[in-house]
């Protein structure tokens, strides 16, 4: 299993990453968590646990599980649960949507926005009146490296040159979004005109571009924030930032005595790093002192993951030749 970008063998790891990011809550997802129910009850149990009621944690499945099981996961602390129905077929989970509301649990719907299914998802709405829920949640279709054979099958093109959207699905997304709150006012549906009932929920719309450079970064900085050493810098996209003199084991220490004593820097804004051979430092004193250096100097940009993913590495001297 994985939490955030991180392999986890057990649930003590789950939780140190959790830590690590100061998350005030967790969405459970999959494959799908109810193909492995009993650890997911587990794992909902530790992390409550761990970090008190108010740590609130959702769930999707696309499964329409035994009724009975809903009390199970609002016993543990499950707070949210979000259904994706399969070929858009609602009628497998009502029984079960009613038991997660009844259980206490926020009970909604969650579907990618597939340009392609209009008249079944503008019909969807309607079936969603007679559902014991309070939301649901619309998600642009993204053309990815994962799935874009199947898209380029179904006829999708992205909407532009700056998002990975399927052209067309944040324009029926915002349809529907517009005629859930049309009738929440008692206004004509901008689509045809129609004056509404309200339909009993709400109806929020996520874009691409949002997941990405929203969610995405949001969710870098605050493991940045929370991790981030003494000698180095969070940029605002979320990357942490820092020099770096290319060492030996033998020599490191010798090269930091040397640094401390020229640039009156203190023992804590130097690390070493030992699997990449490198003594780690604030960019600005790295910066000043390449020229001068008789090794390889650079500056270092990674992502603030479990594995510090690096993302660029520019060299700030002339020694790497």
């Amino acid at each position: 299993m994985y939490a955030n970008e991180r392999k986890c063998e057990n649930f003590d790891q789950v939780i140190e990453e959790a830590r690590a990011m100061r998350a005030t809550g967790a969405g459970i997802t999959g494959g799908d968590p109810l193909m492995a129910r009993e650890r997911t009850l587990e794992g909902i149990k530790r992390l409550k646990d761990e970090f008190g009621p108010s740590f609130h944690l959702h769930m999707y499945t696309s499964i329409p599980f035994k009724p009975e099981w809903a009390k199970d996961f609002a016993e543990a602390g499950l707070d949210e649960i979000r259904f994706h129905f399969l070929k858009l077929d609602s009628s497998k989970y009502k029984d079960t949507i009613t038991a997660c509301h009844e259980s206490g649990m926020l009970t909604g719907v969650e579907l990618p926005c597939e340009p392609d299914k209009e008249l079944e998802l503008l019909n969807l709405l309607d079936e969603l009146r007679e559902f014991d829920i309070s939301f649901m949640n619309v998600n642009e279709l993204e053309i990815t490296v994962g799935n874009h054979g199947n898209m380029e099958l179904r006829g999708f093109n992205l909407s532009s040159g700056i998002t990975a959207g399927a052209k067309g699905s944040a324009e029926l997304a915002m349809s529907m979004r517009d005629r859930i709150n049309a009738a929440e006012l008692g206004l004509p549906d901008p689509l045809d005109k129609v004056i509404r009932k309200p339909f009993g929920y709400s109806l929020k719309f996520c874009t691409a571009v949002y997941k990405d450079a929203g969610q995405l970064r949001r969710r870098f900085l605050r493991r940045g924030e929370a991790t981030i050493a003494p000698h180095e810098t969070l940029t605002e996209d979320g990357t942490l930032m820092f020099g770096a003199i290319s060492s030996s084991d033998e020599d490191q220490e010798v090269w930091i005595s040397e640094i401390m004593e020229e640039t009156n820097l203190p023992r804590r804004f130097l690390y070493w790093d030992k699997d990449n051979q490198r003594i780690e430092l604030p960019l600005v004193v790295a910066e000043s002192i390449a020229p001068d250096v008789e090794a390889p100097v650079s500056l270092v940009e990674v992502l603030p993951t479990f594995e510090r993913i690096e993302m660029s590495l520019i060299w700030l001297n002339e020694y790497p030749k």
